[in-house]
C-alpha cells in the first residue's frame, strides 16, 4: 500500500478493512473470533477489539504463509468448534451469506470447504484443481504446471474446515513447494490424503477481490458504493445522482429521503425520512429528523441534531448543536455547542463564538428568537424564547424572553464627507 497504515487499517465506506471482515464473520454466526496480527500490531489489535470486545488476538510471530498464521490460532481453535473459517483481513467485500455457504458445505458432510472464483485473468492466482465435483488440490501458480495454468477456476483464499479435524490437517502441512512455506492451501491435499473430502463453492470474483495497492483500494470502494447505493435505493431513498453520492457503511436513510447529487456521507448519520439532503453538502456524526431540510452546500458535523421540519440553509456548519422543531438557519452561519429552540430564526452571518481558544462554551437560543443577520453570540450566552437580537449584533451578555438586544457602535452620518473625501484624494494623487 505504501502507507505507513497497516493496509487492513485502510478504510473502505468510512470503516478499516479488517471491521467489514469482523463484522461479516459475526453476521454469518461466528461464536469466537481470532486475528491474527504480526508483532507488534497493536493498532490492528485495538481496532478489532473496537469492533468485536471479545475477539482473541494471536501474533504471528515469524511469516511462513498462510497455514502457519492459521495455526497462530491454535489455542482458540483447540477449545472445539463445529467449523473453523478462515478469512482475511484484506477481503473488505466478502458477504455473510457467502460465509454460511461454507458452513453449510460442511454440515453437508465435507472436511474442508475452498471459496473459489472465475478469474477473468488467473495469472497469479491458485489454481483449483478438480476431479468431477471433488476438490482434489489447490495449486499455486508458480507450483503449477503448464496445463494447470490453464484452468480459470481460482482460488480466493478464504476456507472452512471441519473444527473436530482443523488441529489435524493444519498440524500436516508441510513446506515442501517453491516459497518453503506453509499453505493454507495444502489442507485440501491433506484432507485428501486421510481420506476426507474437500469441496468447492464459488462467489463473484468482485467480493472476494484483496486489497494489495491504492488502486485495488478504489475499486473496493466504488463495489461498495454501488452496494450501499442500491441497497438504500431498493429501501425507499431517492437518488437523482446515485453515482456522486457517496455512504459510509453505517448511513442510515429512512424511507422517503431525497439524496440530491453530490452529497457525502461520513460516519455516524442517521436521516428519518421524509427529508431532503441537498446537493453538495457533507455530513458526519448527525441526526436530522423527518421533515427536515439540509444543504446546498451545508456542513453537519459530529453531534449535529436538526429537528423535525428544521432547515439548514447554503454555506451552514452545525457541530454539537441542536436545532428544534422549525427551526431555521438558512444561509452563511456557523452553530457550534448550542441549543436553538423551537420556531427560532437564525441571520445570514450569524456566528456562535464557542471557543476562547482554552475551552468550549455552549449558546442557548430559546424558541421563536429572531436572531438578526451578521451577529456574534459570545458564549456561555443565552437568548430568551421570543427574543430579538438586532442586526450586527456582538451579544456577551444573557438576553431575557421576548427582549430586545443590540450590541453595536451608534451609527454616525456626515452628510458631504464622501465628495470632500475623493476631492483630497484626487488632488494627493496629481500633486
Amino acid at each position: 500500500m505504501k502507507s505507513a497504515l497497516p493496509k487492513v487499517l485502510h478504510p473502505v465506506a468510512g470503516r478499516p478493512m479488517v471491521s467489514h471482515v469482523i463484522d461479516a464473520v459475526s453476521r454469518a454466526g461466528a461464536d469466537r473470533v481470532v486475528v491474527v496480527v504480526g508483532p507488534g500490531r497493536d493498532d490492528v489489535a485495538a481496532e478489532a477489539r473496537r469492533v468485536r470486545p471479545d475477539v482473541a488476538i494471536a501474533v504471528q510471530v515469524e511469516r511462513l504463509g498462510t497455514g502457519h498464521a492459521v495455526l497462530a490460532a491454535r489455542e482458540v481453535i483447540a477449545e472445539g468448534f463445529d467449523d473453523v473459517v478462515v478469512v482475511f483481513g484484506d477481503t473488505p467485500l466478502v458477504e455473510p451469506q457467502t460465509l454460511e455457504r461454507m458452513r453449510r458445505g460442511l454440515a453437508e458432510g465435507a472436511t474442508v470447504v475452498a471459496l473459489g472464483f472465475e478469474a477473468a485473468d488467473p495469472t497469479g492466482y491458485g489454481r483449483f484443481i478438480m476431479q468431477g465435483d471433488a476438490l482434489t488440490a489447490i495449486r499455486e501458480h508458480k507450483d503449477a504446471s503448464p496445463a494447470e495454468r490453464t484452468v480459470r477456476l481460482c482460488n480466493a483464499g478464504l476456507m472452512a474446515l471441519d473444527g473436530r479435524r482443523a488441529l489435524e490437517i493444519l498440524g500436516a502441512i508441510g513446506n515442501d513447494n517453491a516459497a518453503r512455506e506453509y499453505y493454507l492451501t495444502d489442507a485440501v491435499t491433506v484432507a485428501g490424503r486421510h481420506g476426507h473430502r474437500a469441496n468447492a463453492l464459488t462467489a463473484p470474483e468482485s467480493e472476494v477481490m484483496g486489497i494489495n495497492d491504492r488502486v485495488q483500494l478504489a475499486q473496493a470502494e466504488a463495489i461498495m458504493q454501488g452496494r450501499l447505493r442500491e441497497r438504500a435505493m431498493r429501501a425507499g431513498v431517492t437518488m437523482t445522482g446515485p453515482e456522486t453520492v457517496f455512504l459510509s457503511f453505517d448511513t442510515a436513510l429512512g424511507q422517503d429521503v431525497m439524496v440530491e447529487p453530490h452529497v457525502v456521507f461520513g460516519p455516524g448519520v442517521s436521516v428519518e425520512g421524509p427529508a431532503v439532503i441537498h446537493a453538495f453538502s457533507h455530513l458526519e456524526g448527525a441526526t436530522v429528523a423527518a421533515g427536515a431540510s439540509v444543504g446546498p452546500y451545508a456542513r453537519l458535523r459530529p453531534g449535529a441534531v436538526v429537528g423535525p421540519k428544521a432547515k439548514v440553509g447554503n454555506f451552514v456548519e452545525i457541530k454539537n448543536a441542536e436545532l428544534g422543531v422549525g427551526a431555521k438557519v438558512n444561509h452563511l452561519t456557523y452553530v457550534g455547542d448550542a441549543t436553538v429552540g423551537a420556531g427560532a430564526n437564525l441571520g445570514a452571518g450569524t456566528i456562535t463564538c464557542n471557543y476562547d481558544g482554552f475551552g468550549k462554551f455552549r449558546t442557548v437560543i430559546g424558541e421563536n428568537a429572531f436572531i438578526g443577520s451578521n451577529s456574534a453570540l459570545v458564549a456561555p450566552v443565552t437568548i430568551g424564547a421570543g427574543a430579538y437580537v438586532g442586526s450586527g449584533s456582538v451579544v456577551t451578555k444573557d438576553v431575557p424572553a421576548d427582549a430586545l438586544a443590540i450590541g453595536r457602535a451608534r451609527q454616525m452620518t456626515r452628510e458631504g464627507w464622501a465628495v470632500s473625501f475623493r476631492s483630497a484624494k484626487s488632488k494627493a494623487k496629481t500633486s
